[in-house]
């Protein structure tokens, strides 16, 4: 029986991806994030109403629960936000799911693997966005992997699953389900047993031949490899080539690299390596593998990221615990060779992404599953036009009715010509200006500065929005802040330099309510990286401060090592917003 981790190493996803000419390379911004059930694991996006607007399907893992036993619909919205998540009961552990049209009525439909429940589900669609009760067919043990495509030329979508062993060595097999057209599928599944133990699969036509082939991620022990399976035509396949990979190999992408019409692989390999880039020969073989560097790399898919008709690569970086997780960028040069493009951190342990037309600009986007925080991470293609950060903006809090200090977009022109600005704004209790005016030069960059003026307690957000020629649609930069009614005088106390082990004069914070409320305080107290060097009392913590009540907190510091020490006062009020903390610094001599 598998983890929840192997069930995140071998997933799969067929994407649809829309592309545009538009000669520049591609750039991405924070959308946003939406929760899931769980911890997802594995994506599929189509049109599920009909709408024209990209919606997804959604897999997690939870093995601190008992394991999920349902996936989720998320309907786009068309701006590269959607709907909350539609829950669909399926089997014990859904790890990866797929989407295709298994009964021929124009609705698409899904299919999903239950690791825990030896089976797959299939959900066929209606057409309006839901999706009719699960029908479950029994697989070979642990199914970790399902990938679509008709593998006997019959017209009908078929199912293929990779399959681990049940300890009793009975299957680590690829499992062909071939299907009659109408939803369901025959049975026994057609078996077929790779060299090793499998862990993904890409599917393509690797020969002049009309039918799908394999190719097949495998290891045990130390050894890692690529399996090439040769289509028969009839559901079966024949053993073919095999090339040495790195461990961990988790993931294959099928595309045409370099514009000869011969399909091509890349490869994630774990651990030691990067990416593995396989050009095809058109006959079944590959050529030697060319390896690209990316720590930690975990999934990989290829799609048009720039528009100019090239196939780019982006692949998820672990790198957990190491560095914060998040993506790469690989542009692709037409010839088969891949530039490193820009590494974009981005959630909390990053596991599948995939890629796909998100807000209706006709650019490629790219969708993150953030299997440590639970949620869709969606990133918009800006074209030409790179913001730096890309991640939404974070307002310090704020007290309410006051204006706090400005954070800052640097937007930068990486086109050509010259990029037009007809108008940037913001929503909600923000403020917005800029340097950009109405153009901005090739190469060139202007500040979008924000700054927050909440005029009630809790948390705002709003949208900054840019509307320039760089796409026909705006580019948007989420922001958002919190108001308090809690003033805090100073914001930061030096105690500037003290001898080792003996304590300075106290320096004193002044705690207002400027609220029309009485509040409770908490606590107020000392953390950050030298808490031992700074104490505190007061006479707030345990106290109701009324509208206008004022209480004081006297803090001192007693450094414990030479060198500059830091710390943080805390104040932590019930019932209301917490404002900003106080920093303190010192230096022990």
């Amino acid at each position: 029986m598998i983890g929840p981790h192997q069930v995140v190493r071998v997933l799969g996803v067929v994407a649809l991806v829309l592309s545009f000419i538009h000669p520049a390379i591609a750039q991405f911004e924070t959308r946003g994030s939406l929760a899931v059930q769980v911890f997802p694991v594995s994506v599929a996006v189509g049109d599920f109403n009909h709408d024209g607007k990209l919606d997804l399907a959604v897999a997690s893992v939870d093995s601190s629960r008992g394991f999920a036993t349902d996936i989720q619909v998320l309907l786009g919205n068309g701006d590269g936000t959607f709907q909350p998540a539609v829950d669909y009961s399926v089997g014990m552990a859904p790890g990866s799911v797929a989407v295709a049209d298994f009964n021929h009525d124009g609705n698409l439909d899904l299919v999903v693997t239950n690791a825990l429940g030896d089976s797959v589900s299939v959900l066929l669609g209606n057409g309006d966005g839901t999706f009719q009760p699960a029908i479950t067919f029994p697989t070979p043990p642990d199914p970790i992997f399902v990938a679509v495509g008709d593998f006997n030329g019959d017209g009908n979508i078929d199912v293929a699953t990779v399959n681990l062993s049940d300890n009793t060595g009975r299957c680590d097999c690829v499992a062909i389900f071939l299907g009659n057209g109408d939803g369901t599928f025959q049975q026994p599944p057609i078996i077929t047993t790779p060299s090793l133990i499998p862990s993904a699969i890409g599917i393509g036509r690797f020969t002049a031949g009309k039918s799908l082939d394999l190719a097949v991620a495998e290891e045990f022990g130390a050894t890692s490899q690529m399996e090439i399976l040769l289509g028969n035509g009839d559901g079966t396949f024949r053993h073919g080539a095999v090339y040495p990979l790195g461990p961990l190999s988790a993931s294959i992408a099928v595309a045409d690299f370099n514009g000869d019409h011969k399909a091509d692989l890349a490869v994630a390999e774990g651990e030691g390596v990067g990416i593995g880039v396989f050009l095809g020969n058109g006959d079944g073989t590959f050529r030697p593998r060319v390896d690209y560097r990316t720590d930690f790399p975990y999934w990989i898919a290829a799609a048009d990221l720039s528009g100019n008709g090239v196939q780019d690569l982006v692949v998820t970086n672990t790198n957990y615990p190491v560095s914060p997780p998040g993506f790469t960028v690989f542009t692709g040069n037409g010839d088969g060779t891949f530039e490193k493009g820009p590494y974009y951190p981005d959630g909390r342990e990053n596991f599948f992404v995939t890629t796909g037309d998100f807000n209706g600009d006709h650019q490629t986007d790219i969708v993150v599953a953030d299997y440590g925080s639970g949620a869709i991470i969606t990133m918009l293609n800006t074209g030409v036009v790179a913001f730096s950060p890309t991640t939404p903006l974070v307002l310090p809090v704020q007290l309410i009715n006051t204006t706090g200090p400005p954070d800052v977009v640097t937007l930068t022109n990486n086109g050509t010509t010259a990029l037009s600005i007809r108008s940037i704004k913001v929503s909600g209790e923000f403020q917005v200006s800029s340097t950009c005016g109405t153009s901005v030069a090739p190469g060139a960059n202007c500040a979008i500065s924000v700054v927050f003026r909440p005029t009630s307690v809790g948390k705002h957000s709003g949208l900054v929005t840019v509307v320039d020629s760089a796409s026909s649609k705006a580019q948007v930069i989420e922001v958002s802040g919190s108001g308090t009614i809690v003033k805090v005088l100073p914001g930061s106390l030096n105690f500037g330099s003290q001898k080792i082990g003996t304590k300075s004069k106290v320096q004193m914070v002044t705690i207002t309510n400027e609220g029309s409320t009485t509040f409770y305080y908490n606590t107020v107290g000392i953390g950050g990286a030298d808490t031992k060097d700074f104490s505190e009392t007061d006479n707030c913590t345990g106290h109701f401060i009324p509208p206008g009540g004022v209480c004081e907190t006297a803090v001192a510091f007693t450094p414990t090592k030479t060198g500059v020490r830091t710390g943080t006062l805390y104040i932590v009020p019930k019932g209301t917003t917490s404002p900003q903390p106080v920093t303190l610094t010192g230096t022990g001599t």
